[in-house]
């Protein structure tokens, strides 16, 4: 059956046309309902506390980090400094691993190995913590070794300190995510604004369409923090929660989502604007349109939420994260807001300029009151003298 056919959509689309305003209410509600747990949002890169307890592999490894703290989650002090003072490198770095020595935070099982390079310019040392990668005990070391290196060699003229390794990667990765995220996700509205703006020629529809894929796309993001986030779905899935999403997800997710949903978004609205310039009614326009594309849609719809579901059956939980979240974009039920908020548009107003030439054709104005999905409507053919009778 063509989607222009279709009996179904017609019926689901008497809410949004009889009350549009009630229907796009509900429909933001529940958007915004969906993306609450959102706000809470941890990130943290994956890593081996996100396998299976499962795993066999994964059981011997634990065994090993609890007899051997000190081979398991390691800092990597490094410092370079002039060859001439070695010296007084070397015995600041003793000092710092004596503090580390009466910390619990630091593996205390072996004694760390000051490592020297072939001219002496460059110094390392390994300092192991009893506590897994991405535990706030590991991040706290981190944090205080970082506070205490620099400390250490400020009595060292022209030392250079650093602290890395698998904890600092993942923490400095994470925050240099968190830093630049706003400037894309600015570039994205913005390209998207200027985009709308010269297609369709509406204030209105551009920033509709923007406020309504951030819904969206803020809803799938909620949906990925109330799953991934706690351990309720660890048995559906077959993962372990590490209480976070991981790091990179939700920039890669954004801009997917939001491509996605503008290239539907573009496609249904550029239906109903077809229908409305063929004299439609704005609800007629907007029932038409839809019902048009409806079946195009809706049928990419499920066959991508198949498609992402099968990231969900994997073994690695950023894959787990990638799924769900595509999925959940694709089928958050934000089909009512576009013919709800299409519905509040009423045809721009003729000026008296146009309405006394006959020989012009109106193509029509939008105005930004005339509703968020503001339409136009071809005018009226021109009235044409009637014959003279012959004489």
């Amino acid at each position: 059956m063509r989607s222009g056919d279709s009996k179904l959509w017609p019926v689901l689309l008497r809410p949004a046309l009889v009350r549009p305003v009630l229907t796009l209410v509900v429909s933001v509600g529940a958007l915004l309902l969906l993306a609450l747990p959102a706000l809470d949002m941890k990130l943290k890169q994956p890593g081996s506390d996100d396998l299976s307890r499962d795993i066999p592999v994964v059981r011997a490894m634990d065994r090993l980090t609890e007899a051997f703290p000190s081979k398991g989650t390691v800092h990597q002090v490094a410092v370079r400094a002039p060859a001439d003072r070695a010296a007084d490198v070397e015995a600041a770095l003793g000092r710092l691993l004596k503090r580390t020595a009466g910390n619990d935070l630091f593996a205390h099982d072996q004694t760390p190995t000051i490592r020297t390079s072939a001219d002496n310019r460059v110094h390392t040392v390994q300092v192991g913590t009893p506590h897994s990668p991405k535990s706030d005990g590991a991040r706290d070391s981190l944090e205080l070794l970082r506070d205490w290196v620099p400390q250490a060699m400020e009595g060292v003229p022209g030392a250079e300190s650093a602290v890395g390794g698998k904890v600092a990667q993942g923490l400095d990765f994470t925050g240099h995510l968190e830093d630049r995220m706003p400037w894309v996700v600015g570039f994205v509205l913005l390209l998207t604004f200027v985009t709308m703006v010269l297609i369709f020629r509406s204030l209105a529809v551009a920033l509709s369409a923007i406020l309504l894929n951030l819904l969206s796309a803020a809803a799938s993001f909620g949906v990925l923090v109330a799953v991934f986030q706690h351990t309720w779905a660890e048995g559906l899935l077959d993962f372990h929660s590490s209480g976070a999403v991981v790091s990179w997800l939700p920039l890669f997710l954004f801009v997917v989502l939001f491509g996605l949903s503008m290239d539907y978004y573009v496609f249904v609205v550029s239906r109903i604007r077809e229908t409305a310039q063929n004299g439609a009614t704005v609800k007629d326009a907007v029932r038409e349109g839809i019902t048009r594309s409806a079946g195009v849609v809706t049928s990419a719809a499920i066959v991508m939420v198949g498609v992402f579901s099968i990231f969900g059956t994997l073994s690695m939980v950023e894959f787990k994260q990638l799924g769900v979240g595509l999925a959940a974009a694709t089928s958050t039920p934000r089909a009512p807001t576009t013919p709800a908020s299409c519905a509040r548009s009423r045809p721009p107003r003729r000026t008296t300029r146009e309405r006394s030439t006959s020989s012009r054709t109106w193509t029509g104005r939008t105005t930004p009151a005339a509703g968020l999905c503001p339409l136009r409507h071809p005018a009226p053919a021109p009235a044409t003298a009637a014959p003279r009778p012959p004489t």
